[in-house]
Order: C-alpha cells, then structure tokens, then sequence
C-alpha cells in the first residue's frame, strides 16, 4: 500500500496590520501533515508546461493532500525534503467518495531560492 509521507504546512493567519508598502502581514503556524504523496513534475511533463502557461510560475512537486485534510493550503509555505516550498494557486479536488486511495486533493509547488 502506498504511504506519503509528513510534510510542514505553515498556515497562515492574518495579523490586522499593513506594512510599508500597505499588505497585509501575516503569522505562520507550522502544521504537521501526515500521508502527503510528494511526486516530482518532469522537465518534459505537461503539468510543467500548464502551470507556466497559466500562472508564469515553474512547479517543481505536485503534493497530494490525504482525504479529510481541512488545512487551507493556498498562498502557504510548505517544508519537505530540508526545504522550503510555496504553494502555487488553489489545490484542485475530486469527489472523496468516487476517488480511490487515501488521496483527493492535489497542489504544486515551487522552490524557494
């Protein structure tokens, strides 16, 4: 059976406060995930090439997120690997049910250098 392994989510949570350039600023929390399949996207693969086309942004690991996870992933900071990843866009999801194995929800990721 196959088994992902634990990645750190850093949830991120709204500090009410701006700062110079007037964002909003944030706090992180790390989160344990456990069960995250972590597959690399290939230099020649067609997600590289969608999420460049799309987003302008190079996705070097799709995460596929355990069924019942309720983490909000988008715009996070993940740790894996000795490293750290950004969230790329909004996770896409299948319907639990009618999806097999431990997994419905997948993200990508980008380095950060």
């Amino acid at each position: 059976m196959m088994k992902g392994i634990t990645v750190i989510l850093y949830e991120r949570t709204p500090t009410g406060e701006s700062d110079a350039f007037n964002r909003e600023t944030w706090t992180e929390k790390a989160v344990p995930v456990q069960n995250v399949l972590v597959s690399p996207i290939t230099q020649a693969g067609a997600e590289l090439l969608e999420t460049l086309n799309l987003k302008g942004r190079k996705a070097d690991y799709m995460l596929g997120i355990p069924k019942g996870d309720t983490h909000e992933w988008e715009g996070c900071r993940v740790a894996f690997f000795g490293r750290d990843w950004q969230v790329i866009g909004k996770p896409t999801e299948g319907i639990e049910h009618l999806i097999p194995g431990a997994w419905n929800r997948k993200v990508e990721v980008e380095a950060i250098e």
